[in-house]
C-alpha cells in the first residue's frame, strides 16, 4: 500500500508540477510587477519593414466541352499587403514593437479570370507621441488619436495572359510576375506628450511635486536617486479643466552632449508647451541650477528656452530656503512660486498659476 501511495504521489507531481515550483514568467506580486514594468520602459527601437509581394499572373485557356482551343482566361495576381503604424492611447512605451514586420503576400491569379486574393495590411500599434525617422530625418509624427501612417506598400499583382489578348493575338502565352513590396529601416522614438514639463536636476523633488499636484505615483525615497522613466500626471482645475504634467528624468551637466542619458531625456521635453524649473532651494545658490538647466536646453534646442516658463522653488521647509529664494529673485525675472512638495505647502497657488500660464500659452 505504501509503494502504491508513493507511485500515485509521483505521478501527481509529474502531471501537476506547478503546485510546488512556479514556472510562471510573470512577477508574483504588484511590487515586482511595477519594478519589471519600469525596467522594461523602451522609448526607442529600430524596425525593419517590408511589404508583401504581389501574386503572379496566371496563364490559362478556357477549355469547354466542344472547344479545346478556347480563349485566354488567366487572372491577375493579388496585391501585396503593406505595413502601417496606428496610434493607440493605451500604450505607454515601445516595448510591444517588434524588430521586423512583413506584409502578407498576394496570391497568384487563377483560371476563369479569377484575381488572386490581396494580402492584408499589418497595423502596428504605437503610443501617442511616436516619431518615425529614416536616416536621421523625421518621416512621420504620430501625435493624434487614431492617426495612421502607411510606412511601406505592398507590391503590385502580376497580369494574367487575358490582359495581353487582342483581336489579332488571341492566345497569348505572356504573363507577368508580381512586384516586390517596399522595404525600409525606420527608427521609432517616443516623445512624451504633456502640457507642462517638470525640469530639474536629480533630487530636486520633481517626483514628489508630481505626487502632490496629481494622482500619479512616481517612486520617491528618503535617499538620493533619480527617476529613470518619464511619468505623466493629470492635474484638475476648479472649473473641471485638466493639465497633463510630465515628470522628466533629471538632467545633468553636459546632457546636450548626450552625457549619461542626456538625449533620451531631453527629447521628452520637446513636446511640453510650458516648462516648470524645479529648483532645490536648500542649495544656497539655486540660480546656478537655473542657469545650467537653461544652458543645457539651449544647446539641445534653442527654441526650448523661449517657451513659457515658471520657477518652482522647492524644499521651502529647509532653514536656508528663504535666503535662497531672495537670491533667486535677484538673478531671474521669471515668476517664482515657493513650495514644499514634501509638506504640500503652497501647492494650490502653484496649480492656479500653472493653469493661468497654460491658458496664456493656449495649452487649454
Amino acid at each position: 500500500a505504501k509503494h502504491v501511495s508513493e507511485h500515485h504521489s509521483l505521478a501527481f507531481r509529474l502531471c501537476f508540477p506547478c503546485r510546488w515550483v512556479s514556472t510562471s514568467p510573470f512577477p508574483q506580486c504588484k511590487a515586482d510587477w511595477e519594478k519589471s514594468r519600469d525596467r522594461k520602459f523602451i522609448d526607442r527601437r529600430r524596425v525593419r519593414l517590408r511589404g508583401g509581394s504581389g501574386g503572379n499572373g496566371c496563364v490559362s485557356f478556357r477549355r469547354d466541352t466542344g472547344d479545346r482551343t478556347g480563349p485566354t482566361d488567366g487572372g491577375n495576381g493579388g496585391h501585396g499587403g503593406g505595413v502601417a503604424f496606428v496610434t493607440d492611447p493605451l500604450l505607454r512605451d515601445l516595448s510591444s514593437l517588434k524588430t521586423g514586420y512583413h506584409g502578407a503576400n498576394g496570391e497568384r491569379g487563377m483560371a476563369a479570370y479569377k484575381v488572386g486574393k490581396s494580402g492584408k495590411d499589418i497595423e502596428v500599434k504605437v503610443p501617442l507621441g511616436t516619431v518615425l525617422k529614416e536616416n536621421g530625418s523625421v518621416v512621420a509624427d504620430l501625435s493624434s488619436l487614431g492617426q495612421r501612417y502607411l510606412a511601406v506598400a505592398g507590391g503590385e499583382g502580376g497580369f494574367g495572359n487575358a490582359v495581353f489578348a487582342t483581336s489579332e493575338y488571341r492566345r497569348p502565352l505572356e504573363s507577368t510576375e508580381g512586384s516586390e513590396g517596399e522595404e525600409r529601416l525606420l527608427e521609432a522614438e517616443l516623445r512624451t506628450i504633456a502640457d507642462v514639463g517638470l525640469v530639474g536636476y536629480p533630487n530636486a523633488g520633481k517626483s514628489t511635486l508630481l505626487r502632490a499636484i496629481s494622482r500619479a505615483k512616481p517612486a520617491v525615497a528618503a535617499y538620493p536617486f533619480t527617476t529613470l522613466n518619464p511619468h505623466i500626471g493629470i492635474v484638475y482645475g476648479d472649473a473641471g479643466q485638466q493639465l497633463a504634467v510630465a515628470d522628466i528624468p533629471g538632467l545633468i551637466e553636459g546632457a546636450h552632449d548626450n552625457r549619461g542619458l542626456g538625449h533620451a531625456f531631453l527629447r521628452h521635453i520637446e513636446r511640453c508647451r510650458v516648462l516648470l524649473y524645479v529648483l532645490d532651494c536648500s542649495d544656497p545658490a539655486p540660480h546656478r541650477q537655473l542657469e545650467l538647466l537653461q544652458f543645457e536646453l539651449h544647446q539641445y534646442n534653442p527654441s526650448l528656452c523661449s517657451r513659457a516658463s515658471l520657477i518652482v522653488a522647492n524644499k521651502m521647509d529647509q532653514e536656508s530656503s528663504e535666503r535662497s529664494v531672495a537670491s533667486l529673485r535677484q538673478h531671474s525675472a521669471l515668476p517664482i512660486v515657493p513650495v514644499s512638495a514634501l509638506n504640500r505647502w503652497n501647492i494650490q497657488p502653484l496649480i492656479g498659476m500653472m493653469f493661468d500660464i497654460c491658458a496664456a500659452s493656449k495649452c487649454l
